[in-house]
């Protein structure tokens, strides 16, 4: 009976620990494409909602969206604001994504493919936590340099 009781204990004190890293950090939560506040590339895909929460020690971020042709895109990314790559999976133009925290409302992130780095940017949350800005640069498959703001509200 004790090792049931303490099984628990520990199980809550897991969960409660990961809901107050949610609660405290203002990335946390799910985020709504605002594209009249974004200024997307022409013809690209874009990321509709994007969904931050607690996955045990790390973050999962879901991403959903539609691709230049208007079909729907879901990927996923699962670990730490540490800098260090992790996996994304169902996303074609990426196989890892790190992000790092550079202070309590900003996220660095660098998206990789084959090894080679695509894509980096920042994300910044507003002071009220309602709003943040996506600013990512890249180049595409001819090596043509891109720049996009993406704004999005929270939900």
């Amino acid at each position: 009976m004790k090792i049931k009781t303490i099984g628990l204990t520990l199980a809550l004190c897991f969960f409660a620990g990961a809901a107050c890293f949610a609660a405290d950090d203002p990335q946390m939560g799910t985020w709504k494409l605002n594209e009249s506040k974004s200024k997307l590339i022409p013809g690209e895909g874009k990321n509709t909602t994007v969904v931050y929460e607690a996955a045990g020690d790390q973050v999962k971020v879901t991403i959903d969206g539609t691709d230049k042709d208007g079909k729907p895109t879901h990927n996923e990314w699962t670990g730490k604001f540490d800098g260090k790559d992790y996996a994304v999976t169902g996303d074609p133009k990426s196989d890892m994504r790190s992000y790092k925290k550079i202070d309590s409302n900003t996220l660095k992130f660098t998206v990789k493919k084959d090894g080679k780095t695509t894509v980096t940017g920042r994300i910044v949350v507003a002071a009220d936590g309602k709003s943040r800005m996506v600013t990512a640069h890249g180049a595409d498959e001819q090596g043509k340099e891109s720049k996009e703001k993406a704004a999005y509200d929270k939900q």
